[in-house]
């Protein structure tokens, strides 16, 4: 599976660089999804995790808005750990999100190469509220290679309540903002990292309906107008149960 998953990554980097190197009017980019403001709710729940919880989500390129794949995420097991397999329709199976406890990330596959943190991170802010912010650092591992960790550090910031329309339904959604301004890459010909997510969380099902992801690095001898994508991607709701 990492021979051809590798090469699949090195592909969407190809036609990410290549996105990225095309003039605007070339494009025909993704819109920044917009949803309308809603007053802070009261009473507010999240969804418990039980096992057979299921999401699909369409993963496209921002950049030219193709679809890169669909892929379902399923509760597989809930207890101290909580593990969600994902499965892609192009890609196949893709490695398991850890959450432990719940809501606090140990292991996530939302980036190449996974990342398995040695304090888990907040997968969503831990007050559901507008206007909320936290900071967070601690190190990381990449799966299968424990004698190396890397510095992480990210930001946590809550935006504003928006109902906001996807596939899957109409939802009201807390939109927040992660970003991890300057990490260590487990590719060491990277001298500077960082990555932005635009995230809109539905307590009602208990995951986010749209998660927009970039990031970006330099190299020696290049400057931050010559920054490289490291990606550029935005998952979408389609389904639930």
């Amino acid at each position: 599976m990492a021979a051809p998953e590798l090469q699949v990554n090195l592909t969407r980097r190809a036609l990410l660089l290549t996105a990225a190197s095309l003039p605007v009017a070339c494009l025909s980019s993704l819109p920044f999804p917009q949803g309308v403001s809603e007053p802070q709710p009261f009473d507010i729940h999240m969804r418990p995790p039980q096992v057979g919880q299921e999401w699909v989500y369409s993963i496209k390129n921002v950049f030219n808005g193709l679809l890169i794949d669909t892929v379902t995420e399923r509760v597989e097991a809930v207890g101290a750990q909580i593990r969600i397999s994902r499965v892609g329709q192009k890609l196949g199976v893709l490695p398991d999100e850890i959450q432990s406890p719940r809501g606090y990330i140990l292991q996530d596959p939302h980036w190449n190469p996974p990342q398995q943190f040695q304090k888990p991170m907040p997968l969503w802010p831990e007050q559901l509220r507008a206007g909320w912010s936290g900071f967070y650092q601690t190190r990381y591992i990449v799966p299968g290679y424990p004698d190396n960790s890397y510095y992480w550090s990210e930001n946590i910031n809550t935006q504003s309540w928006q109902r906001i329309q996807v596939p899957a339904g109409d939802f009201l959604t807390l939109k927040y903002h992660v970003n991890a301004p300057n990490f260590e890459s487990n590719d060491f010909s990277r001298i500077a990292n960082w990555r932005d997510e635009d995230i809109w969380l539905s307590p009602k099902i208990g995951r986010w309906v749209i998660r927009r992801s970039s990031g970006r690095y330099l190299l020696p001898g290049y400057n931050i107008a010559a920054a490289l994508w490291e990606d550029y991607l935005e998952s979408e709701l389609l389904s639930w149960k």
